[in-house]
């Protein structure tokens, strides 16, 4: 009998792109706490190779970014990102207020100046939950 083996893709929940390994970590750490599967992209160029694998992008259910980037600027990434997918929410953390008028007129954006923990949390919690309210 013959097997194929495939490999192995993680049911992710949440794709979280930063290019600022240490924040990177510790951001993907307090995300784990509450979700189970957080996939790590270490820039733009990569989060948007992750979305191109059809398991992958059928289990995405959010993706987190910051709005600056080395490569990519965070509304070129949403925008690009939008093209592929259309439905999936996205969540900016940003620390100035200003940043939200260059993401006008892309859908199913949402920013936050979370600074702490819980606050972090909180916002990805209730994403989620509204993303699964309309999903159903």
């Amino acid at each position: 009998m013959l097997r194929f083996i495939r490999p192995r893709v993680p049911m992710a929940t949440i794709l979280l792109v930063d290019d600022n390994p240490l924040r990177a970590s510790l951001r993907q750490s307090i995300l784990e706490r509450s979700v189970q599967d957080v996939v790590r992209a270490s820039d733009a160029s990569e989060a948007l190779c992750l979305v191109e694998l059809p398991e992958f992008a059928r289990s995405l259910r959010l993706v987190i970014t910051g709005n600056q980037m080395s490569a990519i600027s965070g509304p070129e990434f949403v925008s690009e990102l939008r093209s592929r997918l259309p439905l999936v929410p996205v969540l900016v953390l940003s620390t100035d207020p200003e940043d939200e008028r260059e993401y006008e007129g892309i859908p199913r954006v949402f920013h936050s100046q979370a600074h702490s923990t819980d606050e972090l949390r909180a916002v990805v919690t209730g994403l989620l939950r509204s993303a699964e309210k309309q999903s159903a």
